[in-house]
């Protein structure tokens, strides 16, 4: 025992060498799990889930201290600290945390309070970390709480990757005063909305450049789709725009478009949203995409929208077992929403369509990166990222081209991959640990056995447990 101590601290102080490991740290670690410092976690003999080759590695074991991957090693050659936590890893598969790039943590629309109680739903999912898309400036201050809260192990929660302020200004000297009011509150890209003009875009392009911020969102109703990304707006959601590119009529919708102000733009846009489906062309759609990828704009498709809106019919929500994880207020909001008139036609020619641009999108190497718009009608946190998964994989995506576009993917356009979206010595230790492989069925990203959230381990009982509270 004692031989095996001291190759435990030989290993440590080897890993503290290369300055992934504080050497001061050791001693606390080793006598005890209780105290300020978390106890260093590891997850023998399990496979990994490379998502930047797409292949399974391993066995290997996993070693986890203050939140970051220290080590990763043959478990036969593998000695661990005698105080350390040992998940048994055999026959499970360990991945990076899933990034659901398209959330709404608040309610600024309607004043009520943010979205907190989603926080659960995400990370029993295994979402650990989500970019917020329409804050306000004086929101800020509480995304900083929750993600100092995260890091201190005072809340259960997504980290909060990015979060983005919307511009709404009427003019385009009101839209460069709202981009500074943006960049000073903290908030990391400017969001633009549909129903932004064109010239207050070219404002906000022109600002947020200058200020070294990115701008995202959707691409303005009356700007075309590669007019946007080649002026550097940097991703667009929904597919906004692009069903018109996919369309030889797009010069005719829109120049129609051209002059309205902000609310009638949006509502032409959609009276034509039937001419737009109808008219959607292959071929023309491929070269649109072909065109896209050049620009290296991100498409954010949240096919779950529409994949949603296609079953709306006859469905009884109510009865979903997942209704009651829902805060009182948002179940009010689904049933006002779900309780309009909705044409099951549209509905299904928009799913229809929207697989088959991101067929020919990702056929070219446009990239895609998972969103889902939650918590939109039918669209359950954290159970969605799933779903999209899923989704993108029927258009066309390889299960590891999805799980890259909900871990590596987000990564990278974020920027901080050399921290995050892969499993790799001194990234974070959100990770999500398998019952089964991922790159062969998607949907075993849905098999979990435990999370680790800032290198805090979750097991599949914690995880039912947080869901059983119910919402705030």
């Amino acid at each position: 025992m004692r031989q095996r101590f001291k190759i435990a601290r030989a290993l440590l102080a080897a890993i503290a060498a290369l300055g992934l490991l504080p050497a001061t740290h050791f001693c606390a670690a080793e006598n005890s799990v209780e105290g300020p410092q978390r106890p260093i976690l590891a997850i023998e003999s399990v496979a990994l889930v490379d998502v930047v080759q797409g292949r399974i590695v391993g066995p290997r074991t996993v070693l986890i201290r203050d939140g970051r991957i220290v080590a990763i090693e043959d478990p036969s050659a593998t000695m661990l600290p005698p105080a350390a936590v040992r998940v048994d890893g055999r026959g499970h598969y360990l991945m990076p945390g899933l990034v659901d790039m398209h959330v709404h943590l608040f309610n600024n629309a309607t004043d009520r309070p943010p979205n907190d109680w989603s926080f659960p739903l995400f990370v029993a999912n295994g979402v650990t970390a989500v970019r917020e898309m329409a804050a306000r400036p004086a929101d800020m201050p509480m995304v900083a709480e929750w993600r100092a809260a995260l890091e201190r192990g005072d809340l259960i929660a997504p980290r909060v990757l990015a979060a983005g302020v919307p511009i709404r200004g009427d003019s385009p000297e009101a839209v460069r005063r709202q981009v500074r009011e943006i960049q000073a509150a903290g908030a990391d890209f400017v969001k633009v909305f549909s129903d932004v003009g064109e010239r207050q875009w070219r404002a906000a392009l022109e600002e947020t450049r200058a200020k070294g911020m990115p701008l995202c969102g959707h691409i303005p109703a009356d700007v075309s789709l590669l007019t946007a990304a080649d002026a550097g707006q940097r991703s667009n959601e929904h597919l906004m725009q692009v069903y018109e590119a996919s369309s030889a009529k797009e010069h005719q919708f829109l120049a129609a478009r051209q002059r309205l102000d902000r609310h009638h733009v949006v509502k032409l846009r959609d009276e034509q949203e039937p001419a737009v489906l109808d008219s959607f062309d292959p071929a023309v759609c491929k070269r649109a995409a072909a065109a896209l990828v050049r620009s290296g704009q991100v498409q954010v498709p949240t096919l779950v929208m529409p994949h949603f809106e296609s079953q709306r019919k006859n469905l009884r929500y109510r009865d979903d077992p997942r209704w009651p994880f829902l805060r009182s207020d948002e179940q009010a909001r689904w049933e006002r929403i779900l309780g309009l008139a909705h044409d099951e036609q549209l509905a299904a020619r928009r799913w229809e369509v929207s697989r088959e641009i991101v067929k020919a999108l990702h056929a070219v190497g446009v990239p895609i990166l998972a969103g889902t718009d939650t918590p939109m009608p039918l669209n359950y946190p954290g159970y969605s990222l799933h779903t999209e998964l899923e989704l993108l994989v029927e258009s066309g995506l390889t299960p590891a081209e999805a799980l890259r576009a909900a871990t590596l993917g987000p990564a990278e356009f974020l920027g901080i991959d050399e921290g995050s979206g892969s499993i790799a010595p001194g990234k974070r230790a959100d990770l999500l640990l398998l019952e089964a492989n991922p790159l062969r069925d998607i949907r075993n990203t849905q098999r979990i056995r435990a999370v680790v959230l800032n290198g805090r381990l979750l097991q599949r009982t914690d995880l039912d447990a947080l869901l059983n509270r119910g919402p705030k």
